[in-house]
């Protein structure tokens, strides 16, 4: 176990270097050119400024993501309360409306009786993590279903895009840190690797699965099936 811990520890120290690495970079080498050559290119300028500023907010997002994870490893399991979740999905929705800049179709069904017991915040980052991967990898013009019900007595939170899909291989590993299925792809929407490790603990903590099935170029389905044990509260 110790071995395994030291193992863990040394891929996470190369992780986070390599993603810092790349913006740190970006930033360093626009700056040194204006230094050398300061604002005799207005079209450079122009654009090495809005480069920085993404690198610099890809930072922020990934610091924020760890910050968060670091707390759900590390604190206790926080107070429960009634969640109405029907809220709570709008709320979601409106969030992800305004992330696709409309060029997504949102469609929403949940359940407004069927409650459960949990933190809402926590519920809050899970269920907005799974909506907003199947915006920012979804195409334009593309359906996100998000559906909240109760199904075999369980109450599950289901969100279904069709976006791009993954393959079988790829599925189980979905939850590590920094595990991507495309790097490249994942840069460009602006993702940290660490949402869906976030969602895990956030789902250990109110024992409840993540259920994921996806077929390459059809899309994928993310639910949340929390256990009976909170569910439906009225």
């Amino acid at each position: 176990e110790r071995e395994q811990l030291e193992v863990t520890r040394r891929d996470f120290v190369a992780n986070i270097s390599h993603e810092l690495r790349t913006p740190l970079t970006v930033i360093q080498g626009f700056l040194e050119t204006f230094e050398d050559n300061p604002a005799e290119d207005t079209k450079l300028l122009t654009r090495g400024v809005k480069l920085m500023s993404d690198q610099s907010q890809r930072m922020n997002r990934l610091i924020t993501d760890l910050l968060a994870l670091s707390r759900l490893e590390t604190s206790d399991a926080p107070p429960q309360e009634v969640v109405h979740m029907s809220r709570l999905i709008e709320s979601v929705r409106v969030e992800a409306q305004a992330l696709s800049t409309e060029k997504h179709n949102i469609d929403v069904h949940a359940s407004a009786d069927l409650k459960i017991l949990g933190c809402e915040e926590e519920i809050r980052s899970a269920l907005s993590n799974l909506v907003s991967n199947a915006v920012r990898y979804s195409p334009k013009g593309g359906t996100i279903s998000i559906e909240w019900a109760l199904i075999d007595q369980d109450p599950v939170f289901s969100c279904q895009d069709q976006g791009v899909g993954i393959a079988p291989e790829h599925i189980s590993r979905l939850t590590e840190r920094f595990y991507r299925v495309d790097k490249s792809r994942s840069q460009e929407t602006g993702g940290t690797g660490l949402g869906l490790a976030i969602v895990k603990h956030i789902l250990n903590r109110h024992n409840a699965k993540l259920e994921i099935s996806s077929e390459p170029n059809k899309g994928s389905q993310f639910s949340i099936r929390f256990p009976k044990t909170i569910g439906s509260s009225k």
